[in-house]
């Protein structure tokens, strides 16, 4: 597979972009007092790239920006959870995209609530109960409202034309 320099160029800028994105959301964590609730920011250069540069790259960038992650501000554990929920989440945003029925928005919330859902096994399975999972729904409506949030976000980043032109 080959691939462009200016694809690679964005591809490059969009990790750096949800690279920094994680990590302003880890210094300002959301002042709501529910654990383990984010905004999910990083996952805007996510979604954006999923409609203009094409799912490899969306792909591609959000291991680039786990991996990173998890090396400058993680640890071992936290790179398991951000793999499961992203495997799982782009996993389900790209079956939804494929259908040609749901919006970037429903794609988005589609893509938090499954990101969510994702960490929770790998928290079932390492804490070895599956008691924790009673935090799920509290987990799926913040993943819904934060999707929501993200993808509201995205939807004039993915109709801009210049962009839409960029990356074409």
């Amino acid at each position: 597979m080959r691939i462009s320099v200016k694809k690679l160029a964005i591809c490059g800028v969009l990790s750096a972009l949800a690279l920094v994105l994680g990590y302003l959301e880890h210094l300002v964590p959301l002042p709501i007092g529910i654990y383990g609730i984010k905004l999910g920011l990083a996952n805007l250069a996510v979604i954006v790239p999923l409609y203009l540069v094409g799912a490899p790259a969306a792909i591609a960038i959000n291991t680039v920006r786990i991996l990173l992650s998890s090396l400058l501000f993680g640890n071992t554990v936290s790179l398991w959870y951000s793999l499961a929920g992203a495997a799982l989440s782009i996993t389900a945003m790209l079956a939804l995209k494929a259908t040609d029925k749901f919006s970037a928005m429903g794609i988005s919330i589609c893509g938090g609530i499954t990101h969510n859902i994702g960490q929770m096994i790998v928290a079932v399975i390492l804490v070895d109960n599956l008691k924790i999972a009673f935090y799920l729904p509290v987990l799926l409506i913040s993943g819904a409202l934060t999707g929501a949030i993200i993808g509201a976000c995205a939807l004039p980043i993915i109709k801009n034309k210049y962009l839409i032109k960029l990356c074409s």
